[in-house]
């Protein structure tokens, strides 16, 4: 596969997880017979595990820039397709929230001020979580997404099955950490929605960027000593 190819594949997946997952929180999540947070959580899921099995055999289905980190970081990603990867990712994530910012507008009422899935901590978190709560959160459930990712991708792990086991993860991460974050786990879903409502959605985004590539950073290492063969 060519890197254009590549930069393609990440763009429409990145599109995709924010469509579909963000979609369902700002669209389905809170209104009368709602998917609420169960529903948020496995529409995160499902998206991942869809394109997984869509574009994974083309660019590797990353959808994030922490998940391009960590795979570097774990030796399984080359340095000078990082910063193309992310670029692609960022760009397919504002291009999902402008699609549903457009399906969202057409609902009377509707305001971005409402938080528009937007990741927050403080008086922005949805159960007003401390900054520092926030952090620890992120970066623990980054480093555990990681260190699934890198489990079923190895080589040695069952062939076919990677996907349903980061779909889930992800969705489990979501189950915990939406009252907490609104759940990242992912820059490029966290700028994607955040360059809507500005304002305090910007002004925070630094966490859910650091946060997360430290997390990921760390997982590569981690797994690349624990799956060491002797």
């Amino acid at each position: 596969m060519t890197l254009t190819n590549k930069l393609a594949a990440e763009f429409f997946g990145t599109f995709w997880l924010v469509l579909g997952g963000c979609g369902s929180a700002v669209l389905a999540a809170n209104v009368d017979l709602g998917i609420g947070y169960v529903g948020v959580s496995l529409a995160f899921g499902l998206t991942v595990m869809t394109m997984a099995y869509a574009i994974g055999h083309v660019s590797g289905c990353h959808l994030n820039p922490a998940v391009s980190f960590g795979l570097w970081s774990g030796g399984r990603f080359p340095a000078n397709e990082l910063l193309p990867y992310i670029g692609a990712q960022v760009i397919g994530g504002i291009a999902g929230a402008a699609v549903l910012y457009s399906i969202a507008s057409g609902a009377p009422g509707f305001d971005v001020a409402g938080g528009f899935a937007s990741n927050g901590y403080g008086a922005h978190s949805p159960e007003s979580y401390s900054m520092v709560a926030v952090l620890i959160a992120e970066v623990v459930m980054t480093f555990m997404f990681l260190m699934v990712i890198l489990g079923a991708t190895d080589k040695r792990a069952p062939a076919g099955f990677a996907p349903i086991a980061i779909g889930l993860c992800l969705t489990l991460i979501h189950l915990i950490t939406i009252p907490v974050s609104n759940t990242s786990v992912n820059p490029a879903r966290s700028t994607g929605v955040a360059v809507f409502v500005g304002d305090w959605a910007t002004a925070q985004l630094w966490l859910f960027w650091v946060a997360p590539i430290v997390g990921a950073l760390l997982a590569g290492k981690v797994y690349s000593w624990v799956s060491a063969e002797k």
